[in-house]
């Protein structure tokens, strides 16, 4: 799947891109800035994107509700935002000499957050930071990450059962189509939770086993005293509770393919006989002295650095060898943050199909079920147990979201969240200048006190809102007294009292919002206490 074209423009390049994608042949261009929706009320145009190529030439490109055009990942349509909330005014991305970016909100008036900060006029994005992903939030309706992508992405037509448009991800697409249908063992390498084991199961459906049985077995499980007999099998008598002759892992496997996974974690007498195994095509029960052959396809797994076990004598490299004839590497989530808002809709979707229902899909919704705020919230997450831990946060808001018209973060949920903001890229230090963050998982809020001096201005903004601006509650989760609470609201340049909100612009809420007092809450940033006092005092009510 790459891109296409049709009628002389080419979908997923914003419309001023197209003299630089003409004039320079596909595979020479750099990785260009990209624009990919990440959360849409429209929950069908998650994941489509732009391709900016207007800002390598060194020309402005404009973000308002009709332009650029977003198109699916190989679709040859292209859309606009098109969200009516959106402005039409648009916002200005000058591209900056090192390779940044910089916002101009212009005369726009939506509500601009950019990784978390409000921004009223301008906002700077170094280079390392649109390298890892920049979450940008536009009118508290819409998530965009600002990142770069290859111009041309070959991907495979068929998906493999991995859900995302990423260019990481397509290059994994690419390595399973070269690699399923041919008889050699396949080392699958990436950190916990990366989807090592779909990857697997992919290579075995595609391929001529595909009519075999998939046993999977996860190595470092494997108690020292019985896995030579769980992996290569045993006979009756072999040692105490064998009543009967037992296959083993490589006997169920027989005609297919056998899955060892976190094969770092074997121990020196198991790797051994791994070895043999591999390299002769015979495995000889515990018990017996006749070695079998054995028919089957071996894929391992494994997050941990091979090599330095070589080097340290934990692990055999002869063994390496035999198990990696072919190597895909799988990238953790936080190094393909673009296939973030695609996964979260994926697991959100299937967790409610499980219960039988489905969320509310309306774009005009004022409020939609899946709140920008929230999905900004989350991608800037570093996600240490990647896909497996979206996945389990995407149940978690399904549950807790049973019978509501939005979705929330729980209590409980955060216990499983650190206090969002990106982290660094764990293989590479922070570069100078830059804003991220290493993320730390606290204890549950609720359960734990804090002093005010060590919560920041982002985690305060982030309680309130999460709390409507509700104070009692937003001083619970920051795990501070209300009255430290009043105190960090005045010295905050970023939050102002309800009585400093100009009665005009409390009067365009009310005539957009009507009624709704959660949505002009949530417009105006103010408790609704208060503004249901100054909607009084102004005669609204």
């Amino acid at each position: 799947m790459t891109n296409r074209e049709e009628g002389g423009t080419t979908a997923g390049f914003s419309t001023a891109s197209q003299s630089l994608v003409t004039a320079m042949p596909r595979d020479r261009l750099p990785p260009l800035p990209a624009l990919t929706i990440l959360c849409h009320p429209d929950l069908d145009r998650v994941g489509d994107r732009v391709l900016l190529g207007e800002l390598v030439a060194g020309r402005e490109a404009l973000l308002s509700r009709h332009q650029p055009h977003f198109a699916a990942p190989g679709s040859s349509q292209g859309r606009p935002l098109g969200d009516p909330f959106l402005s039409r005014e648009p916002l200005r991305l000058e591209p900056l000499a090192d390779g940044g970016v910089r916002i101009h909100r212009g005369r726009s008036r939506a509500h601009l957050e950019v990784d978390g900060a409000a921004v009223e006029d301008t906002a700077t994005i170094a280079a390392t930071e649109i390298k890892t992903g920049t979450v940008v939030e536009l009118a508290r309706r819409l998530v965009l990450l600002l990142h770069r992508r290859p111009a041309e992405v070959a991907d495979t037509e068929e998906s493999f059962g991995l859900v995302g448009g990423s260019a990481e991800l397509a290059r994994v697409r690419a390595a399973i189509a070269r690699v399923a249908d041919l008889e050699v063992s396949v080392l699958l390498r990436g950190e916990t939770g990366t989807g090592k084991e779909l990857v697997a199961e992919a290579l075995h459906d595609h391929s001529p086993r595909r009519g075999g049985p998939f046993v999977a077995v996860n190595v470092g499980a494997l108690t020292p005293s019985l896995a030579a007999a769980e992996l290569f099998g045993a006979v009756k008598g072999a040692y105490t509770g064998a009543g009967g002759n037992r296959p083993g892992c490589f006997g169920r496997a027989e005609g297919g393919t056998l899955f060892l996974d976190e094969i770092g974690e074997a121990p020196p007498e198991l790797q051994v006989a791994l070895l043999r195994a591999v390299e002769t095509g015979t495995v000889t029960a515990v018990g017996s002295s006749t070695p079998r052959p054995v028919n089957v396809r071996i894929i391992s797994a494994t997050d941990a650095d091979l090599e330095s076990l070589i080097a340290e004598g934990g692990f055999r490299a002869p063994l390496l060898h035999r198990l990696a004839g072919y190597s895909i590497h799988l990238q953790p989530l936080r190094r393909r943050r673009d296939d973030f808002g695609l996964l979260l809709v994926h697991f959100l979707r299937r967790e409610q199909a499980s219960f039988g229902e489905w969320p509310p899909s309306d774009p005009a919704d004022r409020r939609p079920w899946l709140p920008a705020t929230l999905v900004a919230r989350l991608a800037r997450h570093s996600w240490p147990g990647n896909v497996r831990q979206l996945r389990n946060v995407a149940r978690q808001l399904v549950i807790d979201g049973r019978g509501r018209q939005q979705l929330t973060v729980s209590p409980e949920l955060e216990a499983l969240l650190p206090e969002t903001e990106k982290s660094v890229d764990a293989s590479k230090a922070p570069a100078e200048g830059t804003s991220e963050l290493v993320d730390e998982t606290p204890a549950p809020r609720s359960r734990r006190r804090r002093k005010p001096s060590d919560v920041s201005e982002d985690q305060l903004i982030a309680a309130l809102r999460t709390h409507r601006w509700n104070l009692k509650e937003a001083a619970a989760e920051l795990g501070i007294p209300r009255t430290s609470l009043y105190s960090l609201l005045e010295r905050s340049p970023r939050i102002r009292a309800a009585a400093d909100v100009p009665p005009d612009e409390i009067r365009r809420a009310h005539a957009r919002w009507g009624d709704d007092l959660e949505a002009m809450v949530d417009e105006l940033e103010i408790s609704e206490r208060a503004l249901r006092q100054r909607l009084k005092d102004l005669g609204l009510r």
